[in-house]
């Protein structure tokens, strides 16, 4: 019979190791990012969702069948809310669209004078003259400027054409005004039809690329939500083997740490992704009963703006309060002033009630950091970035706190914050030196080896396995 010995590795070994592999796998992510959108969306999704599905498990439903029915809850609720209110929204989109260029009219011909005069009388200083064209324009009249050597310099203005009519003759004339012709629609549409048909004839190859490149977005955006939600259930799927790989590339006395670490960064993702998503929810609900009271006209479109724009933090909620209050402007001030005031309650609600509660006060970024990390994002990567910005945030401050922690000794969380003993806690080498049969299992030690099924070196213990 042969025996094996079964020795734990040398410490810097393992630091060697776990370095080298890890520094390869860097260098493969920045090689391959511009591929990695469906991984990241899927670890969002799982993420968000694996609440739901550990409720379904409780009533004795295998995993992949929770998956399965947590994935037609949300797809089919998502897809009969948005084809209920496809046919509203297309009406309201296609108003909005129509009188747009009159709304920016009445902004700029009556509320921005009206704001001008009140600037004009807080602070004392008279706005330009204007006229019905606009602000004055300096006089197009001829000047002559004497000057220090007597000559005169002769200023001609803006506004003022030369023309030579002869040798040594030359004309000094204002360009004629545009004349005002009336509006005939006949003309105007078949204008319209043949100047279409010509940028067609000259731009045909432009419009076959425009095509084509619609298709491929559209397709690349299909492949992308199939694969995201494939991605996503593989990783909900196998979610403890994932964990117990990492696990078990930590040091066995620190593997307690590494619980502790990844329960710090959960309760922080869940306030910031989860708790986030629901506060969205929230605001656009509490902004469509609030624009629907007041009568704010297409106030469909707009809370559904008020809800995407607030998951951005800070920046989101201040973007969309701007072309809301615009719009309700054109209505009357009254109705302005009222949509205000009823923005600013919700984010009183919100601060105040909705973001301890949800969110919880544990895990709160600093304003100053949030607004930090997100115009970094921004810069470096647009607006994926400022999406992914206080996530990512998240994960740094949870990182800093945990080490330290450990390092030290203080900001000790309450008991009720240690997380309970992992399933996918993998079992404790044997000592150095120790003697293990190849015909039976191999001899452990350590309360690891009676912990139940999580200790008996599954798959949990031994990588990804297969799904």
């Amino acid at each position: 019979m042969t025996e094996i010995i079964i020795q734990r590795p040398r410490r810097p070994a393992r630091v060697v190791f776990l370095s080298v592999w890890g520094l390869l796998t860097v260098a493969v992510l920045l090689a391959s990012r511009e591929i990695l959108l469906p991984f990241i969306l899927a670890i969002v999704v799982a993420y968000v969702l694996m609440p739901a599905v550990e409720r379904v498990e409780t009533w004795r439903v295998p995993r992949w069948s929770a998956v399965i029915l947590v994935y037609v809850v949300t797809v089919g609720g998502l897809y009969a809310s948005l084809a209920a209110m496809a046919p509203r929204l297309g009406v309201e989109m296609r108003g909005l669209l129509r009188e747009l260029p009159g709304m920016a009219a009445t902004i700029r011909d009556e509320h921005v004078p009206a704001m001008r005069r009140w600037l004009s009388n807080l602070t004392g200083v008279s706005p330009p003259p204007t006229t019905a064209e606009g602000p004055s324009s300096p006089s197009r009249s001829l000047r002559l400027v004497p000057q220090p050597d007597g000559t005169f310099e002769l200023d001609l203005g803006p506004g003022i054409e030369i023309h030579q009519v002869g040798e040594g003759r030359w004309k000094i004339e204002e360009p004629p005004e545009p004349e005002e012709k009336s509006f005939e629609p006949g003309k105007f549409m078949s204008d319209a039809v043949s100047k279409t048909i010509n940028y067609v004839q000259r731009n045909t190859m432009e419009m076959i690329r425009l095509g084509r490149s619609i298709v491929t977005a559209v397709s690349r955006a299909i492949f992308i939500f199939f694969m995201t939600l494939m991605l996503a259930a593989y990783m909900m799927i196998t979610r403890e083997r994932i964990v117990g790989f990492f696990r078990s590339l930590v040091f066995p006395d620190a593997r307690r740490s590494f619980d502790l670490l990844l329960a710090r960064i959960d309760r922080g993702l869940s306030g910031v992704v989860r708790g986030q998503m629901l506060i969205c929810v929230v605001n656009g609900v509490l902004s469509a009963i609030g624009f629907w009271i007041f009568d704010l006209k297409y106030w469909p479109i707009l809370a559904i703006l008020a809800a995407v724009m607030s998951l951005v933090p800070i920046f989101g909620s201040i973007l969309s309060s701007i072309p809301i209050v615009a719009i309700a402007l054109t209505q009357s001030l009254g109705v302005a002033v009222e949509v205000l005031l009823w923005i600013v309650g919700i984010h009183q609600i919100e601060a105040n009630l909705l973001n301890p509660k949800i969110i919880g006060d544990q895990a709160k970024i600093h304003p100053v950091l949030v607004v930090f990390s997100l115009l970094v994002g921004e810069h470096f990567f647009g607006l994926s970035g400022a999406l992914l910005a206080v996530p990512v945030l998240s994960i740094a401050q949870s990182l800093f706190l945990h080490f330290r922690y450990i390092t030290f000794g203080d900001d000790a969380p309450p008991d009720s914050f240690l997380p309970p003993a992992p399933r996918y806690a993998t079992p404790r080498p044997p000592p150095v030196g120790e003697r293990a049969s190849s015909s039976g299992p191999v001899s452990s030690s350590g309360p690891a080896s009676s912990t139940g099924p999580a200790s008996s070196g599954g798959p949990a213990s031994e990588g990804f396995g297969p799904v």
